[in-house]
């Protein structure tokens, strides 16, 4: 008898990505993670334009399982004078959504920064290239190029030691490049200038971790009765790295931030996006332990890995070779999948540019052959941990 298996998923972010729905059904997926990025935060996401997109999945034979994502406005995350118009139209896409078959959401409640890397070229040992976040390079962009007041009582003096050095070497074009990648993970319809950052990152000061958390808060129980009513289950993406950077609070990073989270608001809508590659970017989390707290209302998988030094930098490392034990990860995860009714969508979050994709201009993180390899291997594992067929 054919076991329960979780649903193989792929993000695609439209018409205009490099790797086409054709690409996806050779790699083995059978749902895809897809968003309309064309839409400005905040703004309704109208039905027409949900229907065309997910007709466009379907012709080509694939389902569109989990909107990843519906951006919250910043207004939203600092509670500010427009956040309850904004509150109305988010809820309003959510109705939208769900009129059109498609009830999981994933979400997340990071300040400014969606994502935070240093480089997104790390040359790997085999040549492939992954993402890379290292602190001194975190720490040289706030110090020397963001100018952030007291940025340097956040880091240890080690970090501010080799920072400074690398200040006095790095020409002006590895300076640009820099500031471009970190850049690159704030969601904005126009372009960031650091006076907006700096002016941003004041608000948050201001506004504090437990302000933020109160907020996440908030515009839950906002949305509750819409997807109570519409069956739409939302999942917050963790802190993605899990701890505060550029002086932004962080609060989807540790286990008690999610038993925080899931109590504030008990409602089986309030779900979590178990994001394997995020969490394990601190040596602080065991992730089983976090998934043991979360697992009932975990909605969605990212599967990824990381290998961290000692200094805390990391790599985005092979999906099954990293600090990140996703053998445990995936036996813990099929167990509860095992008991759904509905199975959990997972995708092989980010994968090495690698092979002919070396040679090709790719979503940072979202190149084709890499995530193959790691689609490959999660469902090589997932069916050696089943037993087969």
């Amino acid at each position: 008898m054919k076991k329960n298996r979780l649903t193989q998923s792929w993000r695609w972010y439209g018409p205009e990505d490099p790797v086409s729905l054709q690409d996806v059904k050779q790699a083995g997926a059978t749902s895809i993670v897809s968003a309309l990025h064309y839409i400005p935060h905040g703004e309704v996401w109208p039905v027409a334009d949900i229907q065309q997109r997910k007709q466009q999945i379907e012709d080509a034979g694939l389902t569109w399982s989990v909107v990843e994502s519906v951006p919250v406005h910043e207004a939203i995350k600092t509670r500010t004078e427009a956040a309850d118009s904004l509150i109305l139209n988010y809820k309003q896409t959510l109705r939208n959504l769900a009129s059109c078959g498609i009830k999981t959401v994933c979400y997340n409640f990071m300040p400014v920064l969606d994502w935070t890397r240093t480089q997104l070229d790390y040359e790997l040992k085999n040549g492939a290239k992954a993402l890379y976040f290292n602190w001194s390079d975190l720490a040289l962009f706030d110090l020397f190029v963001l100018k952030r007041t007291d940025a340097a009582l956040d880091y240890p003096l080690e970090v501010l030691a080799e920072a400074n050095l690398k200040y006095k070497r790095y020409t002006a074009a590895e300076m640009a490049m820099l500031t471009d990648t970190i850049l690159m993970g704030i969601p904005s319809e126009k372009a960031i200038s650091l006076e907006d950052l700096n002016a941003s990152i004041a608000i948050y000061k201001q506004l504090g971790r437990q302000g933020l958390q109160q907020n996440l808060l908030w515009f839950l129980r906002e949305i509750a009765d819409v997807c109570e009513e519409n069956g739409v289950k939302m999942t917050i993406h963790p802190d993605d790295p899990p701890y505060p950077i550029l002086g932004l609070p962080r609060i989807a990073s540790r286990k008690e931030d999610f038993e925080f989270i899931l109590a504030g608001v008990n409602k089986p809508f309030n779900g979590v996006c178990f994001c394997t590659g995020s969490l394990g970017a601190s040596p602080d989390n065991d992730l089983l332990a976090i998934f043991s707290v979360v697992k009932e209302r975990v909605y969605f998988a990212h599967l990824r890995n990381v290998k961290r030094d000692d200094g805390g930098n990391f790599y985005e490392a092979d999906h099954l070779d990293g600090d990140v034990d996703m053998y445990r990860v995936m036996v813990a995860l099929s167990a509860e999948n095992a008991s759904r009714a509905v199975p959990i969508p997972f995708r092989p979050d980010h994968g090495h540019q690698m092979l002919d994709d070396l040679h090709k201009t790719t979503n940072p993180g979202y190149s084709a052959i890499g995530r193959l390899r790691g689609l490959a291997e999660l469902r090589g594992l997932e069916l050696g941990i089943l037993g087969g067929y």
